[in-house]
């Protein structure tokens, strides 16, 4: 009985994650992702349904990052009906992230409408947020480290990957052979997170390689935004932070608080302006299964921030000047609030943009790290005058020596393995970085290839 797997995204790049694992006649989608970023890439997502809807037992999430997930309305709205399994966690944060997903589609397309920039004659949203609200509807919870049933044959395990609230490794198992995903895998020591469980034994491995080919900087993360936050002040300016409504915004916050604790930058006013952002801090409180602060540093994290969460609140903003800080989704810039502000801050040279993520090529993130004089928002060109800084060292994902060094502490020795969720020259670096170290016969996963898992 055959068992093997297709790559249907996050292979060549870092988003769009979908694997098809047919297992005899069943078949089970191990994550269901939105490509993000290049125009070529979010064309693929209006294109058509990569596998046969009808033919599909279940789909099992790693976590809830919409470029493992944003793709579910869509395939719900195309008549998909089967579970959806994951855990409680990315259960939690999905009911936040999918709508909003559908909701800022919407938004995207009265705008375009409104202001004549699209391409399209009549621009329409790749599925909406009521679409979204009836594929939630599908979710199946999962405990970590439990094994379920996902179709005849086919069993799951999630174990604890670190990355974000919920967020999970995944180990298929049919007639005695076995396939893991890593997903995305945090830090070991990460200051919110929990760090990833040991992986269990396997035959077959996929393993992310969003970092293939860096290492993080041996810097203190509190340091080096205390210089941005300190200088930024200084000329009277506004920091503003593209960050990502889950992980990212909750490490600012908490690194905000210590270092208005501490006193090493002035008290100044501190708005989280996205009711997504919002939404999932308070999942973080709320979820210590994964997070592993303390009720004080909780407390400390809550009450550093305004909120803003209407969008006269999220107005009103724009009328303030520095010094202030704003935390405003999306984190690459591709949507969402901050699109507002970098119109109204990323002119001035007082201000800084903040970059805490990896910026996936195409995105309005990656143009701004690069270095550019101007970016298109809204089909308006944009003066940049501001600083644009970086801080890498905030990243939710394991760099290629962690992700070695947490495969050597989990004494796993598949057979073959795959290497996806990176451009192409993370993934190679990384796959030679795992055949040098371990021996291991690796390829790096081509999109839509299929390959036996014998």
């Amino acid at each position: 009985m055959h068992f093997r797997a297709k790559f249907l995204g996050a292979a060549g790049t870092v988003t769009g994650s979908k694997t098809l694992v047919e297992a005899g006649n069943h078949r089970v989608l191990v994550d269901c992702g939105l490509f993000q970023g290049l125009k070529a890439l979010r064309a693929r997502n209006r294109g058509p349904t990569p596998l046969e809807i009808e033919k599909l037992d279940s789909i099992v999430l790693t976590h809830a990052h919409i470029d493992h997930s944003g793709y579910l309305p869509l395939l719900s709205k195309r008549g998909y009906r089967g579970p959806v399994y994951c855990t409680e966690g990315t259960r939690d944060l999905l009911q936040i992230l999918l709508p909003d997903s559908g909701h800022l589609q919407e938004e995207e397309a009265r705008h375009a409408i409104k202001w004549g920039w699209s391409k399209h004659r009549v621009p329409a949203p790749l599925y909406t947020r009521a679409d979204a609200e009836r594929s939630l509807a599908l979710l199946r919870t999962v405990p970590f480290d439990e094994p379920v049933e996902v179709a005849p044959g086919v069993k799951a395990q999630l174990g604890r990957a670190g990355h974000i609230v919920g967020s999970s490794f995944v180990r298929l198992e049919h007639a005695g052979r076995s396939l893991t995903f890593t997903g995305d895998v945090g830090r070991p020591l990460d200051p919110i997170m929990k760090p990833p469980a040991m992986l269990l034994p396997t035959d077959h491995l996929v393993i992310e390689s969003t970092y293939g080919d860096r290492r993080h900087p041996h810097t203190d993360a509190l340091d080096e935004l205390e210089a941005v936050l300190t200088r930024t002040f200084a000329r009277g300016g506004t920091v503003l932070v593209p960050a990502f409504a889950v992980g990212r915004t909750q490490h600012l916050l908490h690194l905000i608080a210590d270092l208005f604790e501490q006193g090493r930058v002035p008290r100044v006013p501190v708005y989280l302006d996205s009711p997504m952002a919002i939404a999932a801090t308070q999942i973080f409180f709320d979820n210590g299964i994964d997070q592993r602060l303390d009720a004080e540093q909780l407390r400390a994290m809550d009450d550093v921030a305004s909120y803003a969460n209407t969008p006269d609140q999220s107005k009103a903003i724009d009328m303030r000047s520095g010094p202030m800080v704003v935390i405003s989704a999306s984190g690459m810039a591709t949507g969402g609030r901050v699109l507002h502000h970098l119109v109204r801050f990323l002119p001035a040279k007082e201000n800084t943009v903040l970059l805490v993520g990896f910026q996936a090529a195409g995105t309005r993130g990656r143009t701004l790290e690069d270095g550019v004089d101007e970016v298109k928002v809204f089909g308006q060109y944009v003066t940049v005058g501001a600083e644009i800084a970086k801080i890498e060292v905030l990243s939710a994902h394991a760099d290629w020596m962690e992700l070695v060094q947490w495969l050597e502490q989990s004494k796993v020795e598949p057979r073959r393995v795959w290497v996806n969720h990176g451009e192409p020259g993370a993934a190679d670096a990384f796959r030679r970085r795992l055949r040098d170290h371990f021996g291991w016969e690796v390829e790096v996963a081509q999109d839509g290839e299929t390959v036996d898992l014998r």
